[in-house]
């Protein structure tokens, strides 16, 4: 009863093709692939990269803009007030 039989997948995947069509189909199918890829690759790096962060000292932030802009404005004290 909480199963599916074969043939009401197979309505299902005729229905999916008959609304979406082989070639968008194959164009999400190589998207979600690539997308997977990239995911992958990003994580090995990211892994190396972290390594590489760790050992580089810390950059110390000022409260001044380095270029001496004073129309800039601070959000944090924008939305406190």
């Amino acid at each position: 009863m909480g199963s599916f039989s074969i043939w009401h997948w197979l309505i299902v995947l005729l229905v999916v093709v008959m609304i979406f069509g082989t070639k968008k189909l194959r164009n999400m199918g190589s998207d979600l692939g690539g997308a997977v890829k990239g995911f992958k690759d990003g994580m090995k790096d990211g892994s190396s990269s972290d390594a590489a962060a760790s050992s580089a000292p810390a950059q110390q932030v000022t409260g001044q803009p380095a270029n001496g802009d004073k129309s800039t404005i601070d959000v944090e004290a924008r939305q406190k007030s």
